[in-house]
């Protein structure tokens, strides 16, 4: 997709076992359940979020892009399909780069909810929905030592570079 062209809206997503849902205000009382663990801040830094520091991040993100328009941002909240419980958050942030759309992914998984393989199945349900949006780069930061999430950035057909940013391993597909 080319500068020139409207992004659609951030669409709910589905895949086997999870529904991916367009991130709302609203959901930073729950969300603040399931990110409040100190050891999903372990490669990241930082602490847990307050319920009203979230609130505010979130009102930040529903906007959809920067102020400048230059980056779209899509955030879902991922759900396990069985009983509806969120279990973490997906994001993607969509830039133009040398007339090419790339998009930036990410995910969280509640320490309660890990191992369970939601990170990569929700990563590759956004990845899936991007292509079909037109995007041809993918690109993810993951902390050298992380090994699930090296594991999911292989599974979205990535390969680390040598970049390093802010800590991280760039990896690239």
């Amino acid at each position: 997709m080319t500068g020139n062209e409207t992004w659609p809206t951030t669409a709910s997503l589905d895949s086997e076992r999870l529904h991916l849902e367009r991130l709302t205000v609203e959901h930073a009382d729950e969300m603040v359940g399931v990110l409040d663990h100190p050891d999903l801040h372990t490669f990241i830094g930082g602490r847990p979020a307050t319920p009203e520091e979230l609130r505010a991040r979130y009102e930040q993100l529903v906007v959809g892009h920067s102020r400048d328009g230059t980056e779209r941002w899509h955030n879902w909240v991922i759900r396990r399909r069985d009983d509806g419980h969120a279990v973490g958050t997906v994001q993607a942030t969509v830039t133009e780069q040398a007339g090419t759309s790339v998009a930036e992914v990410a995910w969280v998984i509640g320490t309660a909810q890990q191992r369970q393989g939601f990170a990569r199945e929700a990563a590759l349900a956004v990845v899936g929905w991007l292509r079909e949006q037109g995007v041809r780069g993918i690109v993810a930061h993951v902390h050298p030592q992380h090994e699930a999430s090296k594991a999911v950035a292989r599974a979205l057909g990535l390969e680390p570079t040598d970049a390093l940013v802010d800590g991280e391993v760039r990896w690239e597909g």
